[in-house]
């Protein structure tokens, strides 16, 4: 028999009538600000919903959680209501539009993230239901986390023993690798990992993480419920 948690009953804390369209919506927006540095090195978002989020985005404040996650609200923040007028203030440009994703979950969005420093990142996540969230593309690349762990993603060159130096360094600082997916985009070129761990990593082991020879870039992502 399936066991249930309180969250799976009652639902997330959130501001909004919906738990997949303004719960899920801030979760996604959020990780998305995080992936792309936090609001201080975003200029621009463009956001391309899909399905039934592009469909009824305006009535369940859809578009008022995406931006109050890129502005790093957590879903229950009252101030959510107001992102619109609070990105205004701070000269972040915004626009949604209709799109075809593709076989993707109806509630799914596309950020287009320009940066502050030029470069353009794009990042696409689906709300799943009940304020759950999944992160499917990063840059073009095939992801899959959820954001319900702290979660390390690590760009490198393809080459061995990538794996085994980080997993042996998570290890002997007591982290517990919950699960580990590894990505490859061209062989023998570049490729990515994702950990999805038991506990914070801290940041004295990130950094010697962005240390080993061959990892191209690091990104921490805390748990949303952990993130400030």
């Amino acid at each position: 028999m399936k066991e249930y948690s309180a969250f799976d009953i009652l639902g997330p804390v959130m501001i909004g009538p919906s738990s997949s369209h303004t719960a899920g919506a801030a979760r996604l927006g959020k990780i998305a600000g995080i992936i792309a540095g936090g609001k201080d090195n975003i200029d621009e978002v463009k956001f391309i919903l899909h399905g039934s989020f592009a469909k009824t985005y305006r009535g369940h404040g859809t578009d008022k959680a995406l931006v109050a996650g890129i502005l790093g609200m957590n879903p229950w923040d009252e101030m959510l209501r107001n992102s619109m007028e609070m990105a205004e203030k701070l000269n972040l440009k915004i626009s949604f539009v209709a799109g075809d994703l593709g076989d993707v979950h109806p509630n799914t969005v596309k950020f287009i993230i320009h940066k502050k420093d030029k470069s353009i990142m794009e990042i696409t996540g689906s709300s799943i239901g009940g304020g759950s969230i999944k992160i499917i593309e990063i840059n073009n690349q095939n992801m899959d986390f959820s954001g319900d762990y702290p979660t390390l993603i690590v760009y490198h060159k393809d080459i061995p023993g990538m794996i085994s130096k980080i997993s042996t360094m998570l290890y002997d600082n007591n982290i517990n690798i919950a699960f580990l997916k590894v990505y490859r985009s061209i062989k023998g070129s570049s490729a990515s990992m994702i950990f999805e761990t038991d506990n914070i990593i801290p940041e004295w082991l990130i950094d010697a993480v962005k240390k080993i020879e061959n990892v191209r870039d690091v990104i921490f992502i805390k748990p949303i419920m952990e993130s400030e």
